[in-house]
């Protein structure tokens, strides 16, 4: 399969839900049957959620360039770049962010940091 290129489609399933004072909690579906009993690190759910919504918006054409996104979005294209790294982490550290059982020092600042492009290498960097 020499030059044939590959895409993976990597589905978040995802439920807002409102909060009082207007606040919104993005919620997994095991969370949304399971209340209470999940660990799920909303800094980190939230991010990927982000960070596969702005992959989906760059591959459908909206946005032809990294800074053109950073602008609609009213945010430094460093960021941008650095948050877009969450696509690329293999479905198991995926998974166990949405369900809460990533270990207790993933968190966001590690994550957005360079990374293996094997899922296997990654899963030995960031202790999952």
């Amino acid at each position: 399969m020499t030059g044939a290129a590959q895409m993976l489609t990597v589905r978040v399933p995802l439920a807002v839900r409102k909060q009082r004072g207007g606040r919104k909690l993005m919620i997994s579906p095991a969370t949304a049957t399971n209340r209470g009993s999940s660990a799920a690190d909303t800094t980190l759910v939230k991010a990927l959620a982000r960070a596969f919504r702005w992959r989906r918006m760059m591959e459908t054409g909206c946005f032809a360039t990294i800074s053109e996104l950073a602008a609609a979005e009213k945010i430094n294209s460093s960021y941008v770049s650095r948050l877009l790294r969450l696509t690329l982490l293999s479905p198991e550290i995926v998974e166990a962010i949405l369900d809460g059982r990533q270990p207790e020092g993933m968190t966001l600042p590690i994550l957005i940091e360079p990374l293996p492009v094997e899922w296997e290498a990654q899963t030995g960097h960031v202790g999952a």
